[in-house]
């Protein structure tokens, strides 16, 4: 792709530069910017980037894409074209849907196999064991981190090159959304982990949110694949009842019979293991991080592997090799031999229980969660923060530890089920969080941190893991 190319499909203005410029690695933050980078800048709620472009160019940039509205009294183009003679400036109406616009077009240069994922909970971590799975066979592109939105996916697909397969996830907060990026990535097959509560403040109702989940079929190809999990009461219930007749399906589960289930389920806090029987053979998988999600998320790696012709020795060993991204259940123990369960990127019901589940199942002397608040969950926060405090009872969780004023709702409950009132402790700040978490967790002992993103609980993992 030139920047004749970025002109065209953007309807964009050229104020200085060379139109046979070729766009190679893109980026919307300064910082990333290296020789030869193309900068586009992206207006944000306390800063434009648009007005950085210079820093930018200073870094390296030969190519900015401006948003017009930002800079045009602000930027001469004779001055310009004197002062960068070597780097391409194009003018757009916006930038973030130049940005699609790129992405799109990028997307229609390649006929590759690509993967779209998306869920309530669980998108990062199949991700990651589909890429792993995936990268057996093919040079395989996946989404770094949780590049996973409106401008994280475009970003995601800029940056293909020789790579033969691509692994995304697409995340939303709202209807439309999936929509979108779904029309963006043309997935030929296209994966739902489940439907859950994530975002249900924005959307209304669980209802909606399958609606919105089901939107990644938007762009998906003529003749793709919907993989779903298949014991997750919504994705069950529409596929029983309304599915497409047309529209080809692969189910997994560990409950509801699918086409991939695992049986002699065997799990521990470092791991699973189980069999599968497939094509008249029985084989045993190894799952290296703990929880029956990872069961599942390892069931639809197989389902994706088998789909691609994946022979089943590498897909066993894409399944056991996989790295996780940081921040979603990261499992480590500290210089003190306190065992740390970081999974505090992001936090709703689901996930919640889920990681309430794995800390009440682990080998531990005192099993301590430490929980903030959920965020986005609107009506239905109240209910949904009860919940888990209903899960941390369940779960026989020795020591609580929250931080917010949502999750005293947490505690409210999590007592009211039993949970005594000395193993409680409510801290204002993640500094005293912190404190309380020196002063009660002790070697041998289990400590899980789970909140929202805005709870910013990475700083307490920081200082807890010495």
């Amino acid at each position: 792709m030139t920047v004749k190319d970025v002109i065209k499909i953007c309807k964009g203005e050229l104020i200085c530069g060379s139109e046979n410029t070729e766009i190679e690695e893109v980026t919307q933050d300064t910082r990333e910017v290296k020789e030869g980078y193309t900068y586009i800048g992206m207006k944000g709620e306390h800063r434009d980037g648009n007005l950085m472009y210079e820093e930018a160019v200073k870094n390296g940039a030969k190519v900015c894409v401006l948003q017009k509205a930002s800079v045009e009294n602000k930027i001469n183009a004779k001055e310009v074209q004197e002062k960068y003679p070597n780097t391409s400036i194009i003018l757009v109406e916006d930038t973030k849907t130049a940005l699609q616009q790129m992405a799109t077009y990028k997307r229609s240069l390649y006929d590759i196999p690509v993967i779209g994922i998306t869920g309530s909970v669980g998108k990062t971590s199949t991700k990651d064991i589909i890429a792993s799975v995936m990268s057996k066979k093919f040079n395989a592109l996946k989404t770094l981190g949780n590049y996973n939105n409106q401008i994280g996916l475009p970003l995601t697909i800029l940056r293909l090159k020789d790579q033969d397969a691509m692994v995304i996830e697409m995340g939303m907060s709202q209807k439309g959304e999936i929509s979108n990026l779904s029309k963006i990535a043309k997935p030929t097959v296209a994966v739902i982990t489940n439907v859950g509560t994530a975002h249900i403040g924005n959307l209304g109702s669980r209802e909606n949110i399958l609606r919105a989940k089901l939107e990644i079929l938007d762009g998906l190809q003529d003749g793709g694949t919907l993989v779903i999990n298949n014991d997750n009461d919504m994705l069950h219930n529409w596929y029983e009842n309304e599915a497409p007749k047309n529209l080809k399906i692969i189910t997994f589960g560990m409950e509801n019979k699918s086409d991939i289930m695992p049986y002699d389920i065997v799990l521990s806090e470092n791991g699973s293991t189980y069999k599968i029987n497939l094509d008249g053979k029985t084989y045993s998988v190894n799952v290296t991080v703990g929880g029956n999600h990872f069961v599942l998320n390892s069931l639809c790696a197989i389902a994706i592997g088998r789909l691609f012709s994946i022979d089943m020795q590498d897909i066993l060993e894409g399944i056991a090799n996989f790295e996780l991204t940081k921040r979603r259940m990261q499992v480590e123990k500290n210089r003190d031999g306190i065992t740390i369960i970081n999974d505090c990127y992001n936090a709703n019901y689901d996930s919640m229980k889920a990681a309430l589940d794995y800390l009440g199942k682990i080998n531990a002397n005192t099993k301590i969660a430490v929980l903030g608040d959920m965020l986005e969950l609107g009506d239905f926060s109240k209910s949904l923060h009860q919940k888990v405090g209903e899960e941390v009872a369940r779960n026989k969780i020795d020591i609580l530890i929250t931080v917010g004023e949502l999750a005293k709702e947490i505690v409210k409950t999590a007592e009211e089920n039993g949970l005594d009132r000395k193993n409680i402790i409510i801290c204002s700040t993640n500094e005293e969080a912190v404190e309380q978490i020196k002063k009660t967790a002790q070697k041998g002992d289990a400590v899980l941190l789970k909140a929202s993103n805005g709870m910013n609980f990475q700083e307490i993992f920081c200082k807890i893991f010495n």
